[in-house]
């Protein structure tokens, strides 16, 4: 693992939700737990409705000196001042690295392939994330694997995200092996979502 003692939290916002309400709750986890990076993970495809999202977030994370992605529209980081981007597609790096520049974070989920993965680093990525590592109803079934992270944590520098439907059990399996686990869901779908982010971070050891 790189060089971290603790795995540390990166958060992911529901792929919809209310302005105002959702502003209140990520505050609340922020101020229970450290946090890395926050993603904005919205599924709508209204530029306004995301650039309103996308201002009242940043408002809240760059307050607290936390990084800010937003998944896959590369010329709205850039617009909106955002820290970087985070791509579903390895293909996809190069070209963001080109547009948003050096210092700008841009991320990557490979799934369960390490190929991507290894692609994506080579092209600039600024980290991989694997998942989902739980099993889901949703998606093809396909998980990422304990022996994944591991590989990767001995021969790659990369820092690695394991993401999508964790529990106690999976986070502490897989501390020894990632630098930071993405909680969104795991977070939000329960009656007290700052609660939650402190039970999971107790299971990374911190």
């Amino acid at each position: 693992m790189a060089d971290i003692e603790h795995p540390q939290i990166y958060l992911i916002t529901p792929a919809s939700f209310e302005l105002s309400s959702f502003g209140k709750e990520l505050e609340r986890v922020l101020d229970a737990v450290p946090v890395a990076c926050l993603r904005l993970a919205m599924a709508s495809h209204d530029e306004d409705r995301i650039a309103r999202a996308a201002d009242m977030l940043r408002e809240i994370t760059h307050r607290r000196d936390i990084a800010m992605v937003i998944e896959s529209h590369v010329l709205l980081a850039e617009r909106l001042g955002l820290d970087g981007v985070h791509l579903k597609e390895a293909h996809g790096v190069r070209a963001a690295r080109k547009t948003l520049g050096e210092d700008a974070i841009v991320g990557l989920h490979a799934g369960s392939s390490r190929h991507d993965g290894m692609s994506g680093g080579e092209a600039g990525a600024d980290y991989v994330c694997f998942g989902p590592v739980g099993a889901a109803g949703l998606g093809d079934g396909d998980l990422a694997e304990r022996d994944l992270f591991d590989w990767w944590s001995q021969m790659i520098e990369l820092p690695v995200v394991a993401e999508g439907a964790l529990d106690e059990s999976l986070i502490r399996a897989l501390s020894p092996v990632t630098d930071f686990f993405g909680l969104g869901e795991e977070l939000w779908s329960a009656e007290d979502p700052a609660a939650r982010a402190r039970a999971c971070l107790a299971a990374m050891g911190g």
